[in-house]
């Protein structure tokens, strides 16, 4: 025979097409047979090792890999298919994957290139019979008919279905939502997605087919090889996003998944229910009757690749196929991170850059099973391609430890776990690369073992989520109006039934949603609690209305009874904040206007109170220009601001003037204009508080610790917060503003006789309370020259070269020489 001979077995679902290649694959002494699920392998395997001799079988999947030296049958994933065997029987399953926009190109190569010796077996579906006939080979059709008959049933509440139903959903969200909802009415689901390891999978299967549950919740993960006792599938959604957009699913994905209803010879419904559009009768009708529109393009990629230099390897990546119904694969995964590390890696003067390429390309190959973060798959992949370019060779025991020492835990909820599960699957799959890592039989049974582990913790996490006695108290409860039995306990938990639902914490209600309850779960809880919540929430805000114990803290909350009730927003400016409430939305309009009321004017009235230097600045009613410019000016600027910046509106005051000012607790002083009330503690800390809320930013820095009138740090960076606090900066050096002004008093004071050498004394340092050496590098910072005579310090204004001043009023000279004809009182 000088063609091939393949045998198409081309059907619905439910006409025995696996069956039939598993028992034509043993009727020859040696075969294979690709599958599209590592799930499906292994059930095929463990189904095929009883029918023959258990040595004479291999199971090989990405990250399982069971070869005996003298197998005869493999069983594999089709990615996993080893293509130099010669086999006499080589079957493919779900045919019509070569038509899958993400794996097409590999189910293409295998229809176009694995063959058995003696006999081919693609066995799917009837819409890909088109392009089979156009293979070069000698081709049977085998057309196989339902062996059950399958009905269109409508549309039907999810309170109405009967037992023994898949609903379907396409995407976690939904498939949770759903299953909480059945939970609620019906008492309990199983779930089955993709995301789940084939463990877990296989235990919520055995859930739901040993009646501890009558409800399926899935994906369209059920649409191959998944076989129940199913009587309906109702879809939620006639939609899924693809990885790329929201699309409708076609007639013949919908056929795939619906066909799961009515296995073998029992009859099977499928229908719709939620918010999910109706299917026309014409579809109806392709449906019920498997007819759908044929695959007339099959995804294709060169897979004869080129790795003499990464020019070569990228060209032949991009070679487009020969045959018109052949479509060249937009850019896979493992061509994006490929992509990526040519851009990154110099392969070109490499002397073994075909073994490098190679390696690389295999490295790229690693299925990203975790999915939701791009970058840590890269991470991956270069972590692992360092490893096998390294003088060693391989990855180390240490580094493969540490990997799964992070992942060993079986804490957290359903979705935590299946990140850990999937991020060891990766970890699987490397371990079961040949002589890829040290000890490779240890690693594949310790990943292996996590694996489980960890499937079976989300398998108990699922079953304790989606089958809850809390929930089913409340459900019967609102379902038929019944009155609760709601309980305050003194130390503010709430039970209602018996059941424990949360605790009031402050004025609002902090649910107990340890159990990984959702949306509906929360909406069901409150509504239960409602009716005694509500009046112990009014009667505590009147409490705190008439206590009035409130408290502003740091962080710009407000607090009654160490909970939060409000907290601090931008207002209209920094002496104006608004408050949004922290409180629990069940609270009804009118008590949550009561409240923001009293808070509004509470928090006023601590501002004008602690801040009330600043306020009468504001509402300063002198018509004097500019005692009114340099109020604004200080009012701006928080209450204190450099002497030089307003050093204009300084020369336009009289004494009168100053005396008015100085009545309204401003001080005038050498570098600085400021109210000294506002240095104190409580002004300093709502001030820099308000401050920071107006801003929105610097929520990091804090004021000095109160009682320090000297610091030298060099970590502090803004200087413009050192101010508002009362601090000014000479290198890195901070010095409380009215200490400053102080210490200038002292040195009048000073009996010394010429003010050209001024003697340090004591009481200087003990006024700013730092060591003789910090003194003397703040006065350096200052432009003076420290002298040292006969173990005494003396310090001496060496002032800056500048132009001749044109008066002695403009004359910035020694500060300390000049402070006797100052007026600073």
């Amino acid at each position: 025979m000088n063609k091939n001979k393949i045998t198409a077995v081309l059907g619905p679902t439910n006409t025995g097409k696996t069956h039939l290649a598993i028992e034509t694959m043993l009727s020859f002494d040696t075969g294979m047979i690709g599958f599209p699920l590592r799930l499906l392998a292994r059930e095929v395997y463990d189904k095929v090792i009883k029918k023959t001799k258990y040595d004479e079988v291999a199971l090989i999947t990405g990250e399982e890999k069971i070869i005996p030296s003298n197998a005869k049958y493999f069983l594999c994933t089709v990615e996993s298919m080893p293509i130099d065997k010669n086999l006499e029987f080589v079957g493919v399953d779900e045919i019509q994957m070569c038509a899958d926009h993400e794996r097409g190109h590999i189910f293409t190569d295998r229809l176009l290139n694995m063959r058995g010796s003696k006999l081919t077996m693609l066995m799917g579906s009837n819409t890909i019979k088109g392009i089979v006939s156009k293979l070069n080979d000698d081709i049977e059709f085998i057309d196989r008919k339902r062996l059950s008959k399958l009905t269109y049933s409508g549309h039907k509440k999810i309170s109405r279905i009967n037992r023994k139903t898949a609903i379907i959903a396409f995407s976690t969200e939904e498939v949770y939502a759903i299953a909480e909802l059945i939970r609620r009415q019906k008492g309990g689901a199983a779930i089955v997605m993709g995301s789940l390891s084939p463990k877990t999978r296989n235990a919520q299967v055995n859930l739901y087919q040993s009646g501890d549950v009558d409800f399926l919740v899935a994906t369209d993960a059920i649409g191959m090889g998944i076989n129940m006792d199913l009587d309906q599938v109702y879809f939620s959604n006639l939609k899924k996003f693809d990885g790329r957009k929201l699309r409708k699913l076609n007639l013949s994905e919908i056929g795939q998944i619906a066909g799961r209803a009515g296995r073998y010879l029992n009859d099977g419904n499928f229908g719709i229910t939620g918010d999910c559009k109706e299917i026309s009768a014409e579809e109806v009708e392709l449906l019920e009757n498997h007819k759908f529109e044929n695959i007339r393009t099959l995804f294709w990629r060169n897979s004869d690749l080129n790795f003499n230099n990464p020019t070569s390897l990228l060209k032949s990546l991009e070679e487009k196929p020969n045959k018109d119904w052949l479509r060249k694969i937009h850019e896979c995964e493992d061509e994006k991170v490929l992509k990526y590390f040519l851009k990154k890696l110099d392969l070109y003067n490499l002397p073994n850059v075909k073994e490098t390429l190679t390696l690389l390309w295999e490295c790229c190959q690693i299925p990203d099973f975790v999915k939701k973060t791009y970058g840590n798959h890269i991470d991956v992949v270069e972590k692992v391609f360092n490893f096998l370019i390294s003088d060693k060779g391989k990855i180390s025991d240490n580094f493969m430890h540490l990997q799964l020492m992070k992942l060993d835990k079986l804490d957290g909820n359903v979705d935590s776990l299946a990140n850990r599960i999937a991020n060891v699957r990766t970890w699987s799959y490397v371990s079961n690369k040949n002589n890829w890592v040290e000890n490779q039989n240890y690693w594949i049974e310790k990943t292996k073992f996590l694996e489980d582990k960890l499937s079976d913790r989300l398998h108990e996490e699922l079953t304790k989520t989606f089958i809850d006695k809390r929930a089913s108290v409340l459900a019967r409860g609102l379902k038929q109006d019944m009155e609760f039995d709601t309980k305050i306990l003194e130390n503010n938990n709430v039970m209602i039934d018996d059941q424990f639902i949360g605790k009031i914490n402050g004025l609002k209600l902090e649910l107990d949603l340890k159990k990984g309850a959702l949306e509906t779960d929360i909406k069901s809880l409150k509504k239960a609690a409602r009716k005694t919540i509500g009046p112990e929430l009014e009667k505590r805000i009147q409490m705190v209305i008439d206590t009035g114990l409130v408290e502003l803290k740091k962080d710009s909350k407000i607090y009654w009874n160490n909970a939060t009730i409000g907290k601090l927003i931008p207002g209209k400016d920094y002496l104006s904040p608004n408050i949004e409430l922290l409180v629990d939305e069940m609270l009804e309009q009118n008590q949550k206007s009561k409240l923001i009321t009293f808070l509004d004017k509470w928090l006023k009235n601590k501002i004008s109170t602690v801040l009330k230097s600043l306020y009468d600045l504001k509402d300063i009613k002198d018509k004097n220009s500019s005692i009114k410019a340099l109020a604004y000016q200080l009012y701006e600027n928080n209450g204190v601001i450099k002497r030089d910046k307003v050093s204009e509106y300084l020369k336009n005051l009289d004494q009168k003037d100053r005396k008015i000012l100085r009545n309204l607790g401003v001080k005038f002083g050498r570098y600085h204009v400021f109210l000294f009330k506002l240095i104190k503690p409580e002004p300093v800390s709502l001030r820099t508080l308000l401050w920071k809320n107006h801003n929105q930013k610097y929520f990091h820095l804090e004021p000095p610790t109160f009682g320090l009138n000297f610091l030298n740090d060099n970590k502090i960076k803004n200087k413009n917060f050192m101010l508002l606090c009362g601090f000014e900066k000479f290198d890195n050096l901070y010095i409380r503003i009215d200490i400053l002004e102080r210490l200038f008093v002292q040195i009048i004071n000073s009996d010394t006789k010429s003010m050209k050498e001024i003697k340090m004394i004591p009481e200087m340092l003990n006024l700013l309370g730092c060591n003789k050496d910090d003194f003397k590098q703040l006065l350096k910072a200052m432009s003076y020259k420290v002298l040292e005579k006969n173990n005494e310090v003396y310090f001496k204004y060496i002032p800056k070269k500048k132009a001749r001043p044109q008066n002695k009023k403009d004359i910035k000279e020694n500060p300390f020489g000049v402070l006797k004809h100052l007026n600073l009182n």
